[in-house]
């Protein structure tokens, strides 16, 4: 207390000022980088204010087209149901005046020609009904395809909802919108449901096309896996795949109509003289396409592929291994021939020029390479049209590696070029057709 303040000590008030002195420039580049921090920020609120504000309109715009699409259909119904109630009810005034004539005229006729007028009443009366009958069949199926159309479109109303719901939930992390897009996450159409038949052909086009994406995307990689336990080698699994598919798929067609000149014969008898015979065919193939036998068609591409000199020599693993993904295959190709128009496969020969309209290029390949070394999987066609592409591979000189497994299968009968002093003995005794030189003429 008594003691003198020194004055060379530092006060508190000294030690602030200093300090304040020496963090200005510090707090002024924080205060900036947080001003940037805000400012993008307050970019990305924005973005995503924006990106919610077009997502909702986008989906007015679809309620608006889904319920005018909604309310033409259930128009086009009642005026339906109205033509139908009015063609009845012409149906009945006209049995009823038919009735009355024939009543009137049976009365003042004798009774010799009653039989006759019963005759015709009767005849009259059939043709009637076959008339109605025609009418009311062809209302139904127009009524049914209307009714197959409002269900597709409330089946797209309903995505749509459950997009927009899931879009307007916030998330964390802005990744996770792509993720969510991926194609893995598609719903497998495969139940093989007795109404197939009631399903429109674009909807059955749909569920066939997931499933020939399903066996490129799951099926082939587990005929793959199957195969490597067996093989070593990379291009001969994916050879082996590929020509099942391509097995797979002629024969299906190849029993697709059998199966449709057996239906054609069963059906004439009932159907004599009619003009919806096709009708009649095509709808009862699309109704009983379970009745496909496909396991003879995987015999049968099993005992093709047997003899198929690109894969068969040496026999190094059994092909019936591929049992499973090949009656897949066989199943899919035979759905496809049921649709109009159906679906193929593009020809792919190894060696051809690359086109990019049909295949896209395997990652292992040469991609300034013109040419195909060999194909990974088969592009499916529509007419001339591609509806998924295919995979190849290409490599420099696919031309000559195509060439070479064909010389080694020629015949060993011996060429006309070769001069006749290189040629063996041994040579010649294993030539399996003489020469034209040595066959001499008849001696009489």
């Amino acid at each position: 207390m008594g003691k003198p303040v020194d004055s060379k000590v530092p006060s508190l008030q000294d030690t602030f000022d200093r300090e304040r002195r020496k963090d200005p420039s510090r707090r002024d580049r924080d205060a900036q980088q947080l001003d940037a921090n805000l400012n993008s920020t307050w970019s990305q609120l924005n973005q995503v204010q924006d990106d919610l504000a077009e997502t909702e309109k986008n989906l007015e715009e679809t309620k608006n087209r889904s319920a005018i699409s909604l309310l033409a259909a259930e128009e086009e119904i009642n005026q339906l149901k109205k033509q139908l109630k009015s063609l009845q009810a012409q149906e009945d005034a006209r049995h009823r005046n038919t009735d009355h004539r024939s009543s009137e005229k049976r009365r003042g006729e004798p009774r010799s020609s009653e039989q006759r007028r019963s005759e015709q009443r009767s005849s009259i009366k059939r043709n009637a009904d076959q008339r109605d009958t025609e009418a009311t069949s062809d209302y139904e199926k127009q009524l049914r395809n209307l009714k197959e159309e409002i269900a597709v479109l409330s089946a797209e109303k309903s995505g749509l909802q459950g997009r927009c719901s899931r879009s307007r939930s916030p998330s964390p992390a802005p990744r996770s919108r792509s993720r969510s897009a991926s194609p893995s996450t598609a719903v497998k159409v495969r139940s093989p449901s007795p109404n197939r038949s009631k399903l429109s052909s674009v909807a059955r086009k749909a569920a066939l096309l997931s499933r020939f994406s399903d066996s490129y995307s799951q099926a082939r990689l587990d005929a793959q896996c199957l195969l490597r336990r067996c093989i070593d080698k990379a291009e001969t699994v994916q050879r082996i795949i590929y020509i099942a598919t391509v097995e797979a798929f002629h024969v299906a067609k190849m029993a697709f109509r059998h199966f449709k000149i057996r239906v054609r014969k069963s059906l004439t008898p009932s159907y004599a003289g009619s003009n919806d015979f096709e009708n009649a065919v095509s709808d009862y193939v699309v109704c009983h396409l379970d009745l496909y036998d496909s396991q003879s068609s995987v015999n049968d591409v099993i005992r093709a592929m047997n003899v198929n000199p690109k894969i068969s020599f040496p026999p190094v693993v059994d092909f019936c291994l591929l049992s499973d993904f090949i009656q897949e295959i066989c199943c899919i190709a035979f759905a496809m021939q049921a649709l109009e128009p159906p679906l193929d496969i593009a020809y792919g020969a190894d060696g051809e020029v690359f086109n990019d309209c049909k295949y896209r290029r395997s990652y292992d390949s040469d991609f300034t390479a013109p040419l195909v070394l060999y194909h990974v999987w088969p592009a499916l066609m529509e007419n001339d049209c591609v509806i998924m592409k295919g995979e190849a591979v290409t490599k420099r000189g696919a031309f000559w590696n195509s060439v070479r497994p064909l010389t080694r299968c020629r015949s060993r009968s011996l060429s006309p070029v070769c001069p006749r002093s290189h040629i063996g003995l041994s040579t010649m005794s294993r030539s399996r057709s003489p020469s034209p030189i040595r066959c001499g003429l008849p001696r009489f």
